[in-house]
Formats: C-alpha cells, structure tokens, sequence
C-alpha cells in the first residue's frame, strides 16, 4: 500500500482551520478579556442560557468532570461566571455566565462573524456560504460510523 503524505485526512481538513480559528479568536479575546484562554472554550461553547450543571458541560465537553471544575473555577474567579444553587435540585451547583461572561460571549460570537466574512472574502460569498449550509447539514445528520 502506497501512502500519499500530501493527502489529508478528512479529520486534518476539518480540524486545521478550526484550529487556526480557534487560535486567532481566543488570541483575540485574551487580548480584550484578561485570563480567557482557548482551553475555555471547552466551557463557553456549552453552557447553557440559563446556566448549567458543570457534569452537563464536561459531559458536552468529552472531558472529566475534574477537568471540567477546573476550567470553570478558573473562569469564576476571572469574574466571567456566577456559581449559584440549582433550583431543581438543591445538592447541585448550576454556573452561568456574569455581566462580564455575557460580554465576552457576545464578543467571541462577533469575532467569529468578523473570521466568517474573511472567510467569504478568500473563497467567494457563493463558496463560503455553500461551505456554511454543509457543515450545518454535517453536523445535523452525520454522526461516527460505527
């Protein structure tokens, strides 16, 4: 079997822009938002709007709950989430985004406008929004094989 090192696995295409994304747009946010850093990301993409238990996001995250406690003290103490009793169930903690999350979720979703329309600058508006529509349906109905 013959190996083409210049061929890319669907795993590297998708994940080497995501990667410099993600890169870009956490440096962005650390420059703007003091402390945040891309391992937050793991916290901001999954926490609900009205809060969250931090067993739900690590569970969204594919990470220990350890680890998960971890990044979300992290982002507590930088004053960017609130930790607060769960209304439905009073032995569990729930975390939710601050004044001072909120902006900082906000900005990161403008960033990542800002990053969509450079994006449609180098491929095209026709491309970059085909490109858009797949990856949605992608993550709508793909899921690992097994």
């Amino acid at each position: 079997m013959t190996v083409d090192p210049l061929r890319k696995t669907l795993g590297a295409l998708l994940r080497l822009p995501y990667e410099q994304l993600a890169a870009w747009l956490y440096g962005r946010l650390g420059e703007e938002f003091p402390g945040v850093r891309l391992t937050h990301s793991a916290v901001l993409r999954h926490i609900a709007p009205g809060g969250s238990r931090v067993v739900e996001l690590a569970a969204a995250a594919g990470m220990t709950k350890q680890s998960m406690a971890y990044l979300v003290e992290q982002l507590h103490e930088l004053g960017y989430l609130l930790t607060e009793a769960d209304p439905d169930d009073g032995r569990a903690k729930r975390v939710r985004l601050t004044e001072r999350g909120e902006a900082l979720y906000a900005r990161a979703l403008q960033l990542s406008a800002q990053a969509e329309a450079q994006l449609a600058q180098v491929l095209g508006a026709e491309d970059a929004g085909e490109l858009r529509r797949i990856l949605e349906r992608l993550n709508r109905e793909w899921r690992p094989l097994d």
